[in-house]
C-alpha cells in the first residue's frame, strides 16, 4: 500500500531540483567574475585576476568550453 505523497522519486526529483539551482548560481557568479575579469586582459598569463577566476571556475567542475564562452563574450 501506498502513501500519498511518499514517493521515493519525488524526494529525488526536489533534492535534485535543490542542489541543481544551488549550482546554478555558484556557476553563473564563477562565470560572471571570469567575463568581468577578461574585460581587461583576455589573457589569463598577463590577468592574475582572470587567472584566479578560472582556477576558481575549474575547482568547482565548470567546463573549460563555458570559461572560453565567458572569456568571448568580454572581447564583444
Amino acid at each position: 500500500m501506498r502513501m500519498a505523497g511518499h514517493s521515493k522519486w519525488k524526494q529525488i526529483k526536489h533534492k535534485k531540483g535543490a542542489t541543481d539551482q544551488k549550482r546554478g548560481q555558484l556557476f553563473g557568479k564563477l562565470l560572471n567574475a571570469v567575463t568581468v575579469s577578461a574585460k581587461q586582459d583576455s589573457n589569463p598569463e598577463y590577468n592574475p585576476g582572470l587567472r584566479a577566476a578560472i582556477d576558481k571556475a575549474r575547482q568547482n567542475r565548470i567546463p573549460q568550453e563555458k570559461i572560453d564562452r565567458a572569456i568571448q563574450r568580454a572581447n564583444i
